[in-house]
């Protein structure tokens, strides 16, 4: 699958309360099969799934009860739970503590829309399963109408994720501009996906640069946010594990498993992600290179 442009990916609201009820997946006794003899699970008969703790609808949120988690990234880590033959054990985390958390073994899997790239293949194993791009989001009464290009992002303040891909991008634009004289870009680091849309809206920072999906919910649902440019380049999302640990492949053939029954298609559906479905799984594809 070529990793291009992509569109804005709503056409209409969505909202997360019909997104309550969990869609199910059957057991892939292939994907059993692949599990490593004598793998031991951080918890016996659960897969324990690393997401992430904060409110980024579609990819992780809180339902209306105020505990479940839901969201898309939760709904795919359901289904791969299943095919395995295990039960799902959810464990919300902070995006910065997904790395050191798998390393030292607190859970199986993360799940944060983590991009694959070269440098994080030396240390974690990746199965793929969407195409996602990055997104620059402004207020719909913003002056701004495109950023596309380093040149658009000079002198501007922008909300981006520490140790993201994202400010990785914008750090590089920053430099280029610099050395070529232009205004500096002002990078506001904030974890909470909240705080962050309140700044925005309230002309604290001129644009929020973070997940396509994120961006495109909140175009939707909210109507006060409109997305005005994308990163320069698309990269794979994938289901993250330590490196060597020999899980990757069953994880690459539950997701598969899911794709040809459809549940997968599903989840992405009833989340608006339709656009960065993946026709199949893949291990440790070429990652993205800064």
């Amino acid at each position: 699958m070529a990793l291009g442009a992509i569109a804005p990916l709503y056409a209409a609201p969505l909202n997360a309360l019909d997104n309550e009820t969990p869609i199910h997946a059957p057991i892939s006794q292939q994907a059993v099969s692949q599990i490593p003899a004598g793998f031991r699970f951080i918890e016996p008969g659960y897969l324990t799934v690393a997401t992430s703790a904060s409110h980024s609808p579609p990819l992780a949120l809180l339902a209306s009860d105020n505990q479940t988690r839901i969201g898309s990234d939760p709904d795919i880590a359901r289904l791969l739970a299943e095919s395995l033959g295990l039960k799902l054990k959810l464990v919300p985390a902070a995006w910065e503590d997904w790395p050191l958390g798998l390393t030292a073994g607190r859970y199986d899997v993360a799940m944060f829309n983590i991009a694959v790239t070269e440098e994080r293949k030396k240390k974690f194993d990746f199965a793929t399963y969407r195409a996602d791009n990055h997104a620059f989001s402004v207020r719909v009464n913003s002056p701004l109408r495109a950023i596309h290009r380093p040149d658009q992002v000079a002198g501007l303040r922008i909300i981006v994720s520490s140790g993201t891909n994202q400010e990785r991008i914008l750090l590089s634009w920053d430099r280029q501009n610099r050395a070529q004289g232009l205004p500096p870009v002002t990078p506001i680091y904030l974890t909470d996906d909240a705080s962050a849309t309140l700044y925005l809206l309230s002309g604290r920072a001129d644009a929020l640069f973070g997940p396509h999906s994120v961006a495109a919910w909140k175009a939707a649902s909210r109507g006060q946010i409109k997305i005005v440019g994308n990163g320069p380049v698309r990269a794979w999302v994938a289901v993250t594990t330590r490196k060597g640990n020999g899980l990757a492949p069953a994880l690459q053939t539950a997701l598969n498993s899911t794709i040809a029954a459809g549940q997968y298609q599903q989840v992405l559906a009833r989340w608006g992600e339709q656009e960065e479905a993946i026709t199949q799984s893949e291990v440790n594809p070429p990652g993205v290179v800064y």
